[in-house]
């Protein structure tokens, strides 16, 4: 009976261990766990990965700051402009999806991304209907653009002259970002019905979306999963000067598909910005106790290199690395976009301003996935809106002001995953981390037999060499 059980306790343990090294080799449960999660993440009305596309659970949050002009008179003599940063005026951000209509064969979803601002006294500053901002005059400089057009430049200078218009004006935040009714903007709007007679930097985007989107569900592969593959009726853009740059990629970044690698390159579309952008891994990264991988906008996005001469426009006409002129797509407002205090831009920038002060932990713009799921645990959009200046001949708003982009507001739209949330998804990783690790718990139980087999082999030789010892020993002892 005891040698039975000492050779049964042995062929345990070797099938246990021969069992365990081949599925860890083959992958069997690893695999079956990726096929589950790729037959689920699709986008199936009613499903869980719909429900959070629809409405995305995380909260988000967007902070305003703005750049006060504190010596303007000053500027318009040529010297260097000294801003104050104002802010943060903070607002929650309310996200859905609507209009939601399945494209044949469920492949593809066609919806818009509503967006809603309400304001949070608790996280800001101070009151966006009472506080005041002097700030460049863009709506003066938009239509100084317009003086090019030879029919419209006495016109422009006398409406100028007439409305003792000026460079510099002061408005209440809320005017600011809502907007407010322009008079030259109105007088012009009779010429140009294309130019709206109100501005505002946000106007026109509380309790709205930014057109039609047409997604890939996920059904025919788990990498399309939210791709986009038509905006507002396009299947590129047709502002920039080459076909790469016009291209649309990626996701609208509510959301990525599932078993991420870090090594890959993820893409976004972000139409605030005018144009695809892709995101590299950075960092490891834990949020809420859930693993993630921390990507981020890279540097080369904005750098003045042949990858990016197609948005330089007119051709040939790049500002430097670290700013991108998005005018063409703003309705002619002289618009720059880059990263906040000109984070990662060519130093003539910063130096040109007093009061920039880069740093990455406050301007870089980042991303923390969680690998498995391609959940977003954590992220932070950050970008500036600046104009461009100059002096203009026939102008005297224009004064001998330098030339420069001239920073006006900085945006920094944040989200983290909930408790509620993260409690729930860790449920669902836990369950895949047992399933995977089951060739280890099988390779654990082999070592063990294994250990009890070494155990009753040295007990079984212990009563062995007893044994023998017994025999030699003499029958009669004296």
């Amino acid at each position: 009976m005891g040698r039975c059980c000492f050779y049964t306790v042995g062929t345990l343990s070797l099938l246990l261990l021969v069992t365990s090294v081949t599925l860890l080799v083959a992958r069997v449960f690893q695999k079956a766990v990726d096929q589950t999660i790729q037959k689920n993440m699709v986008l199936r009305n009613g499903s869980e990965p719909f429900d959070y596309w629809e409405k995305p659970p995380l909260p988000v949050y967007t902070q305003f700051y703005f750049f006060n002009v504190t010596n303007p008179e000053e500027i318009l003599q040529g010297e260097i402009p000294r801003l104050e940063q104002v802010g943060p005026y903070t607002y929650r951000e309310l996200r859905s999806k609507a209009n939601i209509q399945f494209g044949e064969n469920g492949t593809t979803i066609s919806a818009v991304s509503n967006k809603g601002y309400v304001f949070e006294r608790n996280k800001s500053i101070g009151d966006p209907n009472v506080d005041l901002i002097r700030t460049i005059n863009i709506p003066v400089l938009t239509v100084i653009e317009l003086a090019h057009l030879p029919f419209l430049k006495t016109i422009i200078q006398a409406m100028l002259k007439a409305y003792k218009q000026t460079l510099f004006v002061t408005h209440t935040v809320d005017e600011l970002l809502w907007g407010y009714k322009d008079e030259i903007l109105s007088l012009i709007h009779v010429f140009r019905p294309d130019i709206s007679p109100t501005f505002g930097l946000f106007y026109g985007k509380n309790g709205t979306n930014d057109g039609n989107y047409v997604f890939l569900t996920g059904e025919d592969s788990y990498l399309n999963f939210t791709k986009i593959v038509e905006w507002n009726g396009k299947t590129s853009l047709d502002w920039w000067a080459t076909d790469k740059c016009n291209m649309i990629n990626g996701t609208d970044g509510d959301s990525f598909h599932p078993l991420i690698s870090k090594d890959e390159v993820l893409y976004v579309f972000p139409s605030d910005f005018c144009r695809s952008v892709h995101i590299t891994f950075s960092d490891y990264e834990s949020v809420e106790g859930l693993p993630a991988f921390r990507y981020k906008l890279p540097a080369e996005i904005l750098a003045n290199s042949s990858e990016n001469a197609g948005f330089c426009l007119p051709e040939g006409s790049c500002l430097g690395s670290g700013v991108l002129n998005v005018s063409i797509c703003k309705n002619g407002a002289p618009i720059i976009i880059s990263f906040p205090h000109f984070y990662q831009a060519d130093e003539k920038f910063v130096s040109a301003i007093q009061g920039m002060h880069p740093n990455k932990e406050e301007h870089e713009t980042f991303v923390d996935i969680n690998p498995l799921t391609g959940i977003i645990l954590r992220a932070a959009k950050r970008f500036q809106l600046n104009t461009y200046v100059k002096k203009v001949d026939d102008f005297i708003e224009t004064g001998n002001i330098r030339t420069m982009v001239f920073p006006v507001m900085y945006i920094n739209e944040s989200a983290q995953i909930d408790k509620m949330t993260a409690n729930r998804l860790k449920s669902v990783i836990n369950t895949t981390l047992i399933v995977t690790n089951i060739p280890y718990i099988i390779m654990a139980l082999g070592g063990l037999f294994g250990l009890i087999f070494t155990w009753l082999a040295c007990r079984g030789q212990g009563s062995m060499d007893e044994g023998m010892a017994d025999e030699r020993s003499p029958l009669l002892r004296t």
